[in-house]
């Protein structure tokens, strides 16, 4: 759905809308869409007319490995946002201008308006986890046999010492 910034004058933009799994894209991260993104809210002028809020919720499920064990797990997103846009314009931030805190809270978009797909793609992968987890107490893959820790109880035993810092055991470091 495209929100054209004109039409915004007359009325706010209403949205309740979902898109299906492959539509958005996803492939900047490892997750993948299993269910399709929902995404309601409502597009506005705020201030002098000069910035658009859009606000609402985005919920869906994506799926990803997990970083231990390597199993396919789900992650669920259920969550509010609440953005600002204001057109780009070449001289809008002149090179010497220090930005404020609030300045950063800002989105831009070209030409009549923006796309709603791009919003949500670009709150997704703000929320995706950057160490993704099946469960917390996941025990992962035993770095001995492979085994996956959750479904078997593993009875290798680890070696206390890496061998390849062999050389360096008798080393003391000069105290000045």
């Amino acid at each position: 759905m495209f929100i054209e910034v004109r039409e915004l004058e007359v009325r706010k933009a209403v949205f309740d809308i979902a898109f299906a799994p492959g539509r958005v894209d996803l492939s900047q991260s490892e997750f993948r869409q299993l269910t399709p993104l929902r995404m309601t809210g409502v597009a506005e002028l705020v201030g002098d007319g000069e910035e658009v809020r859009v606000h609402g919720h985005i919920s869906g499920i994506l799926e990803a490995a997990c970083d231990r064990c390597l199993e396919t797990a789900e992650f669920a997103i259920d969550r509010d946002f609440d953005l600002h846009y204001r057109q780009a314009t070449p001289n809008a931030w002149p090179p010497e201008l220090e930005l404020a805190p609030e300045d950063c809270e800002i989105g831009f978009y070209e030409g009549s308006g923006f796309e709603l797909a791009d919003v949500l793609q670009e709150q997704v992968l703000l929320w995706l986890p950057m160490h993704w987890l099946c469960r917390e107490d996941c025990q992962g893959i035993c770095p001995v046999c492979g085994a996956n820790r959750n479904q078997t109880a593993c009875t290798c035993r680890q070696t206390s010492f890496d061998e390849r810092w062999a050389a360096l055991r008798g080393f003391q470091p000069s105290r000045s």
